[in-house]
């Protein structure tokens, strides 16, 4: 012991464990609070995406996170990742701004200037350390987010699969991790022979974490092989009445149109007649074609998912992508057949599935698919970060990226409206595939938020506030509008104040949200709990009319929330002092 005390060697509490430069920073970022606001993007929320539950976010998707941290915490049950691989080809560099001061790290976390620069040097770097920095805080901000029987899942190959089984085994605990090997060679080739020096793979992996290990996975359900749209004529050709008398499965079918189809087939018409009952026959994408069985869940055979995963291929997936939005976009989106396995035994027909790395939204495709055919109401939250498809170089052209020459000239400018026209593509896809068959309340679309950093200039005015200034000619809600952030979306400013004040208060992105009068003032009560008041224009005669509305009982609320910025000293003390004298408590929170 004397020699270890001399190498000042503590056994005891250096135990196994991962550590990597950025680690303490990453914790760090871990609690930090949101510095963005969420923008609803309006145009899409109150047209195509106005009844849906699902939802897409444009933007960082540690902000994301970090927004989601109240009104989602244990309410998600399945997150799907599918994450940089940092192979060293370009495919990852850390990307996240520091967000504090040298002198400020210094002061947090006890380093001194050498260990300052250290920290910075993995600042568009991509080494393991830069790597890991990237995804702790993340994996942290997904698990609160995950319901008490949740998992996460998460795409990864050989380069970083060690120290993400690290990374899972130290955030979920070492007994809350599962490997699947996925072949990414199922049913078709995905790579050059000519790369192979040693061997040849054909795999990555999914990693697996727990909040509960004790979670029963679903049986999957698989149709029989050579079934998958079964309603095929018999191979028995029928030549003359006689034959057909051997042969009693010999009738007409009717489709809906009145089209007659006589020959002979496999089933009774018993069977026949049940199955066109049941919605179960496809009469083809325009309702004239051949018919075909669709095979009921029932009938098909159900096993449980093998830590060997034989579903799709990279290839399968290009192709899945390219034959919906166009080709040379996305090199290797995984594949639907592969994210309807894990999803269906990992999910309930009710479940919310997440994927912050959305990419060419397979996740959104794989859970649309998977509603369509068992009659679920899973909903999906996908967030994308608008990574640019083009440059402006010193002339002001815009010059498309390396990578992204294919999706610039197809329209695209950014990643997430790729990801976003996936989505409406695959969804008219499901429509025309399953027309007879698909629930009456079938969710193919989305509600869209852009999460963006408020523009300087707001934030200067914001900060040179002056509360006492009652002759304040700047409208500050003004400010967080789509057009003073130069984004597209037509929000105003106090629906974007609001919906981010929503999600912080923990309500859900479909709240049930009222307008509520005050002359001709506009306020927004939320579930009978909450009033908003955000925009300017408050005054004597609203106070008024307020608390006449909460004393008689007509307006049952427990608190007032107010964009300080709008009130001027007279208006906001003449509130406060009517809301203390009245005999429910209604609690005022003023923000700023």
């Amino acid at each position: 012991m004397s020699q270890l005390k001399n190498k000042n060697i503590n056994e005891l509490s250096e135990g196994y464990q991962l550590d990597f430069i950025g680690k303490d920073y990453a914790r760090r970022q871990a609690g930090e609070m949101p510095t963005t606001v969420i923008v609803p993007d309006e145009e899409q929320n109150n047209g195509e995406g106005k009844d849906s539950k699902n939802l897409f976010f444009t933007g960082d998707n540690l902000e994301v996170l970090r927004h989601l941290q109240t009104a989602y915490a244990n309410k998600i049950d399945v997150i799907y990742i599918d994450p940089p691989y940092n192979t060293g080809n370009g495919d990852f560099v850390y990307p996240d701004n520091f967000e504090y001061s040298d002198e400020k790290l210094k002061d947090m976390f006890g380093l001194d200037d050498d260990q300052v620069e250290r920290l910075k040097s993995i600042q568009g770097k991509s080494s393991h350390s830069a790597w890991l920095t990237f995804m702790y805080p993340r994996l942290v901000l997904a698990k609160k987010l995950l319901s008490k029987n949740g998992v996460i899942m998460i795409s990864i190959d050989d380069n970083e699969y060690a120290n993400l089984s690290q990374l899972i085994s130290e955030i979920f605990g070492e007994e809350n991790l599962d490997t699947l090997i996925w072949n990414k060679e199922s049913n078709g080739k995905s790579g050059s022979l000519k790369s192979v020096k040693h061997f040849r793979r054909i795999h990555e992996y999914v990693l697996v974490g727990y909040i509960n290990k004790e979670v029963n996975f679903k049986q999957i359900h698989e149709a029989l092989k050579g079934r998958e749209n079964e309603f095929e004529t018999a191979n028995l050709a029928v030549n003359s009445e006689m034959e057909r008398k051997d042969h009693p499965n010999y009738y007409s079918i009717t489709n809906p149109f009145g089209e007659v189809f006589t020959r002979q087939w496999k089933w009774s018409k018993e069977k026949i007649d049940n199955l066109k009952k049941e919605n179960l026959i496809y009469w083809g994408s325009d309702g004239h074609k051949q018919p075909r069985l669709i095979i009921p869940f029932d009938e098909r055979r159900t096993i449980y998912l093998q830590s060997i995963l034989n579903y799709g291929s990279t290839t399968l997936g290009r192709n899945e992508f390219e034959e919906l939005v166009g080709k040379n976009m996305f090199s290797y989106p995984k594949p639907t057949e592969l994210l309807k396995k894990i999803l269906e035994t990992s999910s309930k027909k009710d479940s919310v599935i997440m994927d912050f790395f959305a990419g060419s939204s397979t996740t959104a495709d794989a859970v649309m698919q998977l509603n369509a055919e068992d009659g679920g109401h899973r909903k999906f939250i996908m967030v994308q970060l608008p990574e640019k498809t083009y440059h402006t170089n010193k002339d002001g052209k815009e010059v498309p990226t390396k990578g992204g020459k294919a999706a610039y000239n197809a329209g695209f400018k950014s990643v997430d409206q790729i990801s976003r026209e996936r989505i409406r593509r695959a969804a008219k896809k499901i429509r025309a595939d399953n027309e007879l068959t698909l629930p009456e309340d079938f969710d193919g679309s989305f509600k869209h938020y852009r999460v963006v950093k408020p523009v300087k200039q707001t934030l200067e005015e914001i900060e040179d506030f002056d509360p006492n200034n009652t002759n304040l000619f700047t409208n500050m809600v003004d400010g967080f509008s789509s057009k003073s952030l130069s984004i597209d979306g037509d929000a105003t400013g106090e629906q974007t104040i609001l919906t981010t004040w929503l999600a912080k208060d923990g309500y859900s992105f479909d709240a049930d949200v009222e307008e509520v009068k005050f002359g001709n003032y506009s306020a927004h009560k939320v579930e009978d709990n909450r009033l908003y008041l955000i925009n300017e224009g408050w005054g004597a005669d609203q106070t008024k009319e307020l608390l006449n509305q909460l004393g008689t009982r007509q307006l049952e609320i427990q608190s007032v929330v107010i964009f300080g910025y709008s009130f001027n000293v007279a208006e906001l003390r003449e509130l406060e002092n009517g809301l203390k004298q009245l005999d429910s408590k209604v609690t005022l929170i003023k923000r700023y």
